[in-house]
C-alpha cells in the first residue's frame, strides 16, 4: 500500500510537470496516480470512491481532447497555420531553460516566427496568428494546470487525510 500511495504522489508532481513540458501527458499521468491511491485505499477510513475516479477520468479525457483541439482552433480564428501552432511549442521549449518569463516568451515568440518564416503575409498578420497560437497554447495548458493541480490535491487528500 504503501508503494502505490508513493507511486500516486510520484505520478501527481510528474503530471503537474507533464502539463507545462511538451511531451509528457500530464493529466493522464496524474489519472493514473489517482488510480494508484483508489488501489491503496481500499479498506482504509476515507477510500476514494468509483466514482470519483471515473468522473475525473472522463475530466481527464475531455482535457486531453480539448489540448488538440482549442489552440489549433484560436489559432485558425486569429488566421494562423499549423506553424506558428508549432513555432509556439519550440519557443516554449526552448523558453524553458531560462526563467519563467522565457516559457512564455518562447511560445509567443516561437508562434510569431513559425507563422512568419513559413507563411510571409507580413508581420502584423504573423503576430495575429501568433498571438492566436500563444493565447489557445495558454489556454491548453491552463487548463491541463488546473486538472493535475486538482488531481494531485485530491490524490494527497485520499492518500494522507
Amino acid at each position: 500500500m504503501i508503494v502505490l500511495i508513493v507511486l500516486g504522489v510520484l505520478l501527481a508532481v510528474v503530471g503537474i510537470i507533464g502539463s507545462v513540458v511538451p511531451g509528457l501527458p500530464g493529466p493522464p499521468l496524474s489519472w493514473v496516480g489517482m488510480l494508484c491511491v483508489f488501489f491503496a485505499g481500499k479498506g482504509g477510513d476515507n477510500p476514494m470512491s468509483t466514482t470519483i475516479l471515473l468522473v475525473w477520468l472522463l475530466i481527464t479525457v475531455i482535457v486531453t481532447v480539448l489540448d488538440y483541439i482549442v489552440p489549433a482552433g484560436v489559432t485558425r480564428l486569429a488566421g494562423g497555420h499549423k506553424a506558428a501552432s508549432t513555432g509556439a511549442m519550440l519557443g516554449l521549449f526552448a523558453g524553458m531553460f531560462f526563467t519563467p518569463i522565457g516559457v512564455v516568451a518562447g511560445a509567443l515568440i516561437g508562434a510569431f516566427l513559425g507563422e512568419l518564416l513559413v507563411n510571409d503575409k507580413g508581420v502584423w498578420a504573423a503576430f495575429k496568428a501568433g498571438a492566436g497560437a500563444f493565447l489557445g497554447f495558454i489556454f491548453g495548458t491552463g487548463l491541463k494546470l488546473i486538472c493535475s493541480g486538482i488531481m494531485a490535491w485530491l490524490i494527497v487528500k485520499y492518500a494522507f487525510f
